[in-house]
């Protein structure tokens, strides 16, 4: 008996699901779906900030990020152990976490596949169902029950058991005693949880199938395992749903990514029988990038290869779509014509006559879209009709008119939903929406945009929706307002004549809202939403920025200064180039604060990241902690020292670096105010089983003994490989010298280069580590460094006083104008003093340097009135002559800071860094010079705490001692630390 209904409900489930329909389910729209199925690109776990920003927005992300290094899964394998899917070297890792007696393969009970929309999932489930009823797959399984939320929401409301709820849904399953639902194999398939109407609960427990109960507390049993706790459980959902059931019911998470490349040439090819047509459709969806990066969701595939092929088709064609707007435009109208053709048996061509004939159905139908946008609705019912002017008994009207566009869905008990064949295309029906309201003034629509007005310029409605887009965490209006800017421009307004009859010539609103979008300049905003706006530009086809890009790049000339759009045009450059960056550092571009940070993304692409000196926010750790995490990231070495990072953004980093995907190598975090508690989060990094990293330098950082001896717990775990420790200047003492000691003796095996320069080991801390290092050496023929020079007690101080060095005025290179005093610590602008001649005397310049050679690490202070140059020089700088090669920064041999009012400027080779305004500029400055690693950095000082402001930080390569100079016009003072 159950074997046949086992063989009855296959039938039913193979009837049901062996077509396949592109758009809706409409007999033309069918195809087999063995016919023209292609394999979806899908991987275990998700990819990186899923949830958290616009659907389409993660494909340009998903397009960056894919390799061989995601974990594939086929759809057919998601319930199987996790085991069989991982590699032996994963397996071997794994098990040696794991207790002795829980080897066993673990069971796979509940799936949650997450995808955005149109992205595949239920036609995955469709197949995965179809390969079950043909025989081919899982056979294992008994029974596969298909509850789609769509439904389900429509029967929320009834008291029900488990029982009678999946006789609702599979009638023929009424002789199957309930008792036996337990002997039995069972998959619920429950599609869509973005569509769920339900409220889940999972705090009551039921336990009987017979028991009548809400629709809600039956699901949420279901998935908790109460209810047939041998059942298997798929969930398919859009990722910003997928939190409503709780990790701890999940057994694993898939996320469906999309057509790779290859698998969208597969899917034009199978769609498109004609080869030579096929061919020249991927060849424009190859070489015009927002196509190619959309066409990962598949049912852009599907409107692609509908407008191509009928435009190729066509004898007179000048030029196929090459923006989105196009494509969509093209879209409407083809279907408008077919639709045409079938109901009115009349052949029309011209765009403005087709879409008049059916002008009062698209407006409305843009209206339900515009509305349901703003409310974040995909699903639409009577009542959302209604308030459109759309009556429901004409529903199916609408639908027979746009059944590629909108369609009305008869579900469960003939209540019916509607919806748009995708969320792309509402959006595009709402930017209509929105410029028609625009050409007929209809101002109470365009409220949420500019306010109440009574008339409204174009370019005054598209900076509003350019704003309202950027305040939407989500991205949810960002699709749309790409579309909007695309209608704006007179090729698509053609097009779409017979919906916007008054349509005008807008060129001049375009160049001006253009101009807009490149001076935007707004705080807290992702960079991918500034990418966003780049699409609109391209909308409008406006190509200068990423011209001005490519000459730039092709200059080689990298001082002219770059505007935030030309910013966030490079990065998405960077990132959309197949190519990968040996090296990329922000700071050899002339760009501002605001706008390292908007090519800050390009770290994704690129094997080395230079971002010392940045001005670190957490929204930067982010990025870079996503980037660490991406699949495919090339970065092996990442260089944050001079940043003001701090505890928190050392934990974030941590958390990436101990995701299987990081392949980071090289660390430098040297000066970025850490703590013990950044110790403890690199320690964890250490022990995890997939550490990259091999060198570390944590140098200049207040660690002390106690946050070293946090990291020996890392050092001395077996997974640590670490070959090159820097401490350099860590207020480390023989305390912590003994517990490095203690670590090294239980793993010395990789280290061969540790640095305890600048700190006070000790006699017996320098004996103990030099002993261990060099039995170390011997035992594995390595040649090892251990520096411990520079020490001493006075190292043992706070931040870079431990760098403090004593400096006098030299009276010997002091101008005329300068007056010596206070032991020559200070200089003072005057008239002409009776200096004796000296040949390192300078002659016309106001300017004056110390005595002492600078080499190693040295700190220093000074005070300063008036206008002053506080710098640092080499000795051969120029002292005759008025030439401005005589003045310090104005030459290649000289560094200096400006100080002025309350206003910095930084100058070296005569190339000028201006440096913002600040409530922390004081009238002191600190200076540290590095000089083994070629950098001289400027702080402002307060005078109540002494804190440090980092100002600008120069990096050169030095080749000769170098001296503190300054020129004066006021007076400065050398500051006792």
């Amino acid at each position: 008996v159950l074997l046949r209904m086992t063989e009855g409900h296959k039938t039913i489930l193979k009837n049901k699901y062996e077509f396949l329909y592109e758009g809706f389910a409409l007999k033309e729209n069918q195809t087999l779906l063995n016919n023209i199925y292609t394999e979806l690109y899908i991987i275990e776990g998700e990819s990186e900030g899923v949830n958290e920003k616009h659907e389409v927005l993660q494909i340009e992300t998903a397009s960056r990020t894919r390799d061989s290094q995601d974990r594939p899964i086929s759809c057919t394998d998601i319930f199987k152990p996790l085991s069989t899917n991982r590699t032996k070297e994963e397996k071997k890792a794994l098990s040696s976490q794991e207790p002795r007696g829980n080897r066993q393969k673990p069971e796979i009970r509940t799936v949650l596949t997450k995808g955005i929309a149109g992205i595949g999932k239920t036609v995955s489930v469709q197949k995965f169902i179809l390969d079950w009823a043909e025989g081919r797959t899982n056979q294992d399984i008994d029974f596969m029950l298909v509850l789609p939320f769509r439904e389900l929401n429509l029967v929320k409301d009834d008291q029900i058991s488990l029982c009678g709820l999946l006789l609702e849904f599979h009638p023929e399953l009424k002789d199957l005693d309930p008792k036996k639902y337990n002997d039995c194999k069972m998959l619920f398939i429950f599609d869509g949880l973005d569509e769920s109407r339900l409220q889940l609960d999972f705090s009551e427990m039921l336990c009987d199938v017979t028991t009548t109960s809400s629709v809600n507390k039956l699901i949420s049993n279901l998935i908790k395992g109460n209810l047939l706790p041998s059942a298997l459980i798929w969930i398919t959902s859009r990722p910003a749903a997928a939190n409503q059931i709780p990790p701890q019911f999940i057994g694993r998470v898939t996320e469906i990514v999309g057509f790779s490349d290859s698998q969208k040439e597969e899917y034009f090819r199978k769609r498109v029988s004609d080869e030579n047509q096929a061919n020249r459709i991927i060849s424009h969806i190859k070489t015009t990038a927002s196509l190619h990066i959309m066409c990962h969701i598949p049912v852009f595939c599907w409107i692609s290869a509908t407008v191509l092929q009928e435009m190729l088709h066509q004898d007179n064609v000048k030029e196929i779509p090459k923006t989105l707007t196009e494509m969509y435009t093209h879209f409407l109208l083809i279907q408008t014509k077919m639709k045409k053709q079938k109901y009115d048996e009349k052949v029309e061509r011209d765009s403005k006559n087709l879409l008049e004939s059916s002008k009062e159905i698209f407006l409305k139908l843009a209206k339900l879209a515009f509305n349901q946008l703003l409310r974040g609705n995909i699903l639409f019912h009577d009542e959302d009709l209604r308030e459109c002017g759309i009556d429901v008994s004409e529903a199916t009207v609408y639908s027979g008119i746009c059944t590629e566009i909108f369609k009305e869905q008869a579900v469960l008990r003939q209540k019916k939903v509607y919806c748009f064949v995708h969320l792309s295309v509402q959006e595009f029906f709402a930017a209509i929406y929105v410029f028609y309201c625009h050409v007929n003034r209809n101002m109470e629509e365009l409220e949420y945009f500019v306010g109440k007005r009574e008339s409204v310029h174009l370019v005054v409605l598209l900076k509003g929706a350019v704003d309202k887009s950027l305040e939407k965490k989500d991205g949810r209006l960002d699709l749309f307002v790409r579309f909007l800017h695309g209608i704006s421009g007179e090729s698509n307004q053609k097009l779409l004549q017979g919906l916007l009859t008054h349509a005008e010539k807008n060129q001049e609103s375009i160049t001006k809202i253009s101009s807009y979008i490149k001076q935007l300049n707004k705080d807290g905003v992702p960079p991918e939403r500034w990418i966003n706006l780049l699409h609109c530009l391209t909308e409008m086809n406006d190509h200068s920025l990423h011209e001005d890009i490519q000459a730039f790049l092709r200059s080689k000339h990298y001082r002219a200064e770059l505007s935030l759009a030309h910013c966030t045009a490079l990065a998405h450059m960077f990132l959309m180039s197949e190519e990968v960056l040996d090296e990329f550092d922000p700071k050899k571009y002339n760009i501002s604060d605001e706008g390292h940070r908007r090519l800050l993304p390009a770290v994704r692409c690129c094997r080395k990241a230079l971002l010392r000196d940045y001005k670190i926010t957490q929204q930067s750790c982010e990025t870079i902690a996503s980037s660490l995490k991406s699949a495919n990231c090339p970065l092996r070495e990442l260089d944050l020292s001079n940043t003001d990072l701090q505890d928190s953004g050392v934990k974030m980093l941590c958390d990436a670096l101990k995701n299987p995907n990081c392949k980071l190598e090289i660390l430098r975090l040297a000066h970025c105010k850490l703590t013990e508690q950044s110790c403890e989060a690199v320690a964890s990094v250490l022990q995890s089983v997939n550490c990259p990293l091999r060198e570390l330098d944590l140098s200049n950082n207040d660690l002390q003994d106690s946050g070293v001896k946090m990291l020996c717990v890392g050092l001395k775990n077996s997974h640590c490989k670490l070959e090159i420790l820097r401490l350099s200047g860590c207020l480390v003492t023989e305390e912590g010298c003994s517990s490095l000691a203690s670590a090294l003796s239980l793993n010395s095996s990789h280290l061969r280069e540790l640095d305890l320069s600048y700190n006070h080991p000790g006699d017996s801390g320098v004996k103990l580590l030099s002993t261990l290092m060099d039995q170390h050496c011997w035992l594995k023929s390595v040649h090892c460094v251990f520096v411990v020079d520079h020490g001493g007690e006075f190292r043992i101080k706070p931040g870079l006083r431990k760098y403090a060095c004593g400096l006098t005025l030299d009276p010997n290179t002091a101008n005329r104008h300068l007056s010596l005093s206070e032991g020559n610590r200070k200089a003072t602008w005057r008239d002409k003093q009776s200096y004796p001649v000296h040949p390192e005397r300078f002659e016309y310049r106001s300017q004056v340097v110390c005595r002492e050679r600078l080499t190693g690490r040295c700190y220093w202070e000074t005070e300063w009135s008036g206008n002053a140059d506080i710098a640092v020089t080499c000795e051969g700088i120029r002292r005759k002559g008025m030439s401005r090669v005589c003045v310090f920064g104005r030459n290649d041999n000289s560094w200096s800071l400006r100080c002025f009012g309350d206003s910095y400027f930084a100058r070296h080779n005569n190339r000028k860094t201006d440096i913002p305004a600040s409530s922390s500029h004081t009238h002191r400055v600190g200076v540290y010079l590095d000089w083994s690693s070629g950098t001289a950095s400027f702080y402002s000082v307060s005078s109540d705490t002494h804190t440090l402001t980092h100002l600008h930080t120069f990096h050169s390569t030095f080749t000769e001692p170098l001296y503190a100079g300054f020129m004066v016009y006021g007076s400065v003072s050398l500051c006792h630390i």
